[in-house]
């Protein structure tokens, strides 16, 4: 249930990933390319010796091995004054670990022919590594060296941080950059929601070696970890890499408690930047994942900008009046806070008017809901698209079932998914359609100043 259009992303810097030799590259694409959607999986919990949990899907179809795991604990646990530490973090994982400096490391996952990668978002700090079965020994041995004993030195650190911000300097110039942060204050104020996940000029050059490691021994522990492996492995080898890589950490993370927060609406915020189109994006009430009206407003949002060529936003601002190439909603939720989001561009003499337009056809859904058959088609498609969308690798496997981890559905949710769907009722997404549109919406304008004749 991703946004189309983020007001502001999951901000993180992935690591560069371990690439192995062009022949080995060019196996992990062929095979990965092999594997089809699954409309099922077959889950186990596994629990280790040492007590760490993960889920398991065992894959022979191909010879391959993919881990994803979660820490709870992203940027919105940066100091203040260092804005920017996880992201910081997020890309040095990779850059010397254990006895092996950062070149060591690297060849080391060129010649296991392993991908490895890790990144920050609000709520956490995301790892994964995909790695071919033969070479699985060697690749969870250089991972739990990532996990467990990250070297931060001073080079790559400062290297790191230079990329990190020449990037921030170059969006700084940036209206919808500047746009986007304007928003998340308006929206969250003071809360770590509005912060720049990135850091600022001022902030990440007051960021030590000292400061990374004390920051990844706060968060890395074993109490807010979230672990999925996929692939050609079984359960009692799982076991034996998952206390490799994840027992020696800590047994409880040092968080820094974040508040809920609701997104403030009734505003506008307006950039002025004279563009030949204007983006627009709006934001309306959201609802829990755990809510138990969640999958009605899930249905409702696909009728009225979930569904891209086939809903009401799509069918009133592009075909009827062609005033946008495209347009689009989504649901999107954070630990801490939830929102309805849609978001479009249009040529700016227009703005106004395409604004006008999604605004009644929320009016329209808030006032009828949707129709039978629109919620017919919208099941129909969810229920197909589950599994070419999350399904159809190991690594994607691997990324749905953290996520459903993560989210506390149950180990089960796949199978629950399609009953939860198919219950949902007109007379729901009605009610749920009035509860969440019925506010004003906060929204957002880069563009022109009205009536310029940009």
């Amino acid at each position: 249930m991703r946004p189309a259009m983020p007001i502001f992303g999951f901000c993180g810097t992935q690591a560069r990933l371990g690439l192995p030799s062009l022949a080995m590259a060019f196996v992990l694409i062929l095979i990965t390319a092999l594997v089809p959607a699954r409309a099922a999986v077959d889950i186990q919990e596994v629990r280790s010796d040492k007590g760490i949990t993960a889920w398991l899907v065992e894959d022979y179809t191909v010879p391959l091995v993919s881990i994803r795991f979660v820490f709870e604990g992203g940027t919105t646990q940066d100091p203040d004054d260092k804005l920017g530490l996880a992201n910081l973090m997020s890309g040095l994982f990779d850059e010397g670990a254990g006895d092996m400096d950062s070149d060591a490391f690297q060849e080391a996952l060129d010649d296991v022919g392993a991908e490895m990668s890790f990144s920050a978002t609000s709520d956490s700090i995301a790892g994964s590594m995909r790695t071919l079965a033969d070479t699985r020994e060697e690749a969870f041995r250089l991972l739990s060296l990532a996990v467990q004993k990250p070297r931060f030195d001073q080079a790559p650190v400062d290297r790191i941080r230079a990329q990190i911000l020449t990037s921030i300097r170059a969006n700084e110039r940036d209206p919808d950059t500047l746009a986007r942060r304007a928003f998340a204050k308006a929206l969250y104020g003071d809360h770590p929601y509005s912060r720049p996940g990135d850091g600022l000029p001022d902030t990440l050059p007051k960021i030590t070696p000292d400061d990374l490691k004390a920051f990844h021994k706060r968060v890395f522990a074993r109490d807010n970890l979230k672990i999925a492996i996929v692939g050609a492995i079984d359960a009692e080898t799982v076991k034996r890499e998952l206390d490799r890589v994840f027992a020696d950490l800590p047994e409880k993370a040092d968080l820094v408690p974040v508040p809920d927060i609701a997104p403030k609406l009734d505003q506008t915020v307006r950039q002025v930047y004279d563009l030949p189109q204007t983006n627009i994006q709006l934001v309306y009430p959201g609802i829990a994942r755990k809510d138990p009206e969640f999958f009605a407003a899930f249905m409702m949002n696909h009728v009225l900008g979930g569904g891209t060529f086939s809903s009401r936003l799509f069918t009133e601002v592009r075909e009827q009046r062609g005033l946008a190439y495209g347009v689009s909603s989504g649901l999107s939720n954070l630990d801490h806070s939830s929102r309805l989001m849609m978001g479009t561009a249009t040529a700016s003499g227009k703005a106004e008017e395409t604004l006008s337009v999604i605004k009644d056809v929320v009016a329209r859904m808030a006032a009828e809901g949707p129709t039978e058959e629109e919620l017919a088609d919208a099941k129909r498609y969810q229920l197909g698209a589950y599994a070419i969308n999350n399904l159809d690798s190991s690594a994607s496997i691997a990324n749905t079932l953290v996520q459903i981890q993560v989210e506390d559905l149950g180990i089960d949710y796949i199978e629950r998914r399609g009953d939860l769907i198919n219950a949902v009722t007109r007379e729901q997404v009605a009610a749920v359609a009035r509860r969440l549109l019925i506010d004003k919406p906060a929204v957002l304008i880069v563009g022109p100043e009205p009536g310029s004749g940009g």
